[in-house]
């Protein structure tokens, strides 16, 4: 790390990463902005983004082959950290996706075996910047006001599955993620994890409620002024 120099390895600093809690949008500010996207092909790359939980370069660079409507998986090749895995298919993707891929071919973008999403060139897929420009013209359509991209969707995918009492380890599959301890930054932002959970304030109000009854109780029985 220092060629050798152990004098400058007793100078080393090791500093800290201060990592922020995700933005994460509603199911229903989800629903409105995958409704305002700009085409059929954008609905359809965000909603892949949302619906299984992509990073945008995974979306990018899905292949026509990729989506095995069989066994209803999206096969991801050589993806963060340079590993392969599975994400999930659900029924009204795949609806959306032979939409679009119809749609693509009558265009003539769509080559066999071809990109899923081509960009400029038929032979070029979308570039990530494109996706990004996409989401936050759907976004500024939409009338949201949080700051949104790409990435917001994959948060909210892990976020709402969570919320759905989805399994955490099972989330980590589906995200991709090496350490657990990654996949539980969402349990950070899950509104339905904290609502469920009672402060203990709650539980202090309860014990001072019922103590002041027994006290009236108690009042009564004795034959106090205040009974």
């Amino acid at each position: 790390m220092t060629l050798g120099r152990r004098d400058l390895a007793r100078s080393l600093v090791v500093t800290r990463f201060h990592r922020k809690l995700p933005d994460v949008l509603s199911v229903e500010e989800v629903a409105r902005l995958l409704e305002a996207a700009p085409g059929l092909k954008y609905k359809a790359a965000l909603s892949v983004a949302y619906g299984a939980g992509l990073r945008v370069s995974e979306v990018a660079h899905l292949k026509i082959d990729d989506i095995d409507s069989t066994r209803m998986l999206i096969r991801i090749e050589q993806g963060k950290g340079r590993k392969d895995r599975n994400a999930m298919l659900s029924p009204h993707l795949l609806d959306l996706l032979r939409l679009w891929w119809r749609e693509g071919k009558r265009r003539g973008v769509m080559l066999p075996h071809g990109w899923l999403f081509p960009g400029q060139g038929r032979t070029e897929p979308i570039s990530t910047r494109q996706l990004h420009r996409a989401v936050q013209e759907a976004a500024e359509r939409a009338g949201i006001r949080k700051r949104v991209s790409p990435h917001t969707l994959r948060h909210s995918f892990a976020t709402h599955l969570l919320e759905q009492d989805v399994d955490i380890r099972v989330i980590q599959v589906l995200l991709g993620h090496t350490k657990l301890e990654t996949t539980a930054l969402y349990t950070k932002v899950s509104t339905r994890t904290i609502q469920a959970v009672a402060s203990p304030l709650e539980h202090l109000m309860a014990l001072m409620a019922g103590k002041g009854i027994e006290d009236g109780k108690a009042a009564i029985r004795h034959g106090t002024p205040d009974g």
